[in-house]
């Protein structure tokens, strides 16, 4: 049986989420939105019940929690929302990083043809975004800095702490992209200074199709986002459509679920990895990035190149060689070749991402496929 080493890309649903997903589908299968009978109230309890379950993994308050479809349209809503905002205060420029995942990264690009104005920060060879370039990059017209907490392919912990001591005297909103560390590393996005936190369940061991966006008060105030599309007043009048109640309730209990059990799941991914490298101390392996999450190993070997590796690896391990949102695509990582490697270690570039459900490694039959290529 093959071994699923891809949690990066996504994670099995946890059973007791399962279950309750399904009761919610097929016996409570209420719409959030219908007041006037006891199936509509039931499911709009469920959808509360989730948004403090959500709010609670960021030291949010549940008020400042809006589902939305994941980690995608959460990042949409936090970008494109405030053009409006941008626009009639003259703060159009924008500070990103080259590492960002496209969901950033092409919503920003988008604003940028509109006469938006934007700095990508460069990568260090650690997979580090630039801290002395980013405090060099803000202006007084700067709207937004947007940088991820973790990155998908290299698992790189990005200096989060930091860039909100940097931001902490100005205006400029904060946005991160968390979908590979919300309720499994419980570490800096509790910061009052970080305005907006994009999340996705699928991440989390929920459903795929739900996710959350944070928008944090700045005292009273909220981000002053815009609606992106229209058709219903749901979700503060931000997110329109019929609210997934199923998903949403899964997404919530998968993070009760995490705010109890992160440390411990730390602490199992952290062995996983640290035996996966032990057995590979043979060919000379090439980490890409520091400082990475446990749950995270990108590497390369030198002469095999990944696409021969995974062939190798097929009925072994499910690895995979960048993100999923980019597997059709052939062309070089861009997380990687903005660290500035060469293009035969990119070439090279094999992720391994690991989860609660991973009971074993099979490191001999890895080891044995990859020496065969050498």
């Amino acid at each position: 049986m093959t071994i699923y080493l891809d949690f990066s890309a996504t994670t099995p649903v946890l059973p007791e989420v399962a279950d309750l997903v399904y009761k919610l589908m097929v016996e409570e299968f209420g719409n959030a939105g219908s007041r006037t009978h006891e199936y509509g109230v039931a499911a709009k309890r469920g959808v509360e019940i989730a948004r403090s379950q959500v709010a609670q993994v960021v030291a949010a308050d549940k008020a400042e929690v809006i589902f939305t479809s994941g980690a995608t349209e959460s990042n949409n809503i936090a970008i494109l929302g405030l053009q409006d905002f941008a626009q009639k205060n003259a703060k159009k420029h924008i500070i990103t990083s080259k590492l960002e995942h496209k969901a950033v990264l092409e919503p920003i690009e988008w604003l940028e043809k509109q006469g938006f104005e934007v700095t990508y920060l460069d990568a260090q060879a650690d997979g580090q975004v630039d801290l002395k370039q980013l405090q060099a990059s803000l202006r007084d017209d700067t709207l937004l800095v947007s940088i991820m907490h973790i990155n998908n392919e290299t698992g790189v912990i990005q200096p989060i702490e930091p860039i909100c001591s940097l931001l902490a005297d100005h205006p400029a909103y904060l946005h991160v992209d968390a979908a590979q560390s919300f309720g499994k590393f419980p570490f800096d996005l509790n910061n009052p200074r970080i305005d907006l936190i994009s999340a996705s369940g699928h991440k989390l061991y929920a459903p795929k199709g739900v996710g959350a966006l944070i928008m944090r008060r700045r005292g009273f105030v909220k981000p002053p986002l815009k609606p992106i599309y229209f058709g219903g007043g749901q979700e503060k009048g931000l997110r329109p459509g019929t609210l997934a109640t199923p998903l949403i309730a899964g997404f919530g209990l998968a993070c009760e679920i995490a705010i109890k059990q992160a440390e411990h799941w730390l602490a199992h991914a952290s062995t996983l990895k640290q035996e996966l490298m032990d057995s590979m101390l043979e060919f000379d392996v090439q980490i890409n990035g520091e400082n990475t999450s446990p749950y995270v190993l990108n590497f390369s070997i030198p002469n095999i190149n990944s696409e021969a590796a995974m062939v190798k690896l097929k009925g072994i391990v499910a690895v995979s060689n960048g993100s999923a949102c980019t597997s059709s695509s052939y062309t070089p990582s861009h997380v990687l070749t903005a660290m500035g490697l060469a293009p035969e270690r990119i070439a090279g570039a094999i992720r391994v991402s690991f989860g609660v459900t991973t009971r074993n490694i099979p490191c001999d039959q890895i080891t044995s496929a990859l020496r065969s290529l050498r």
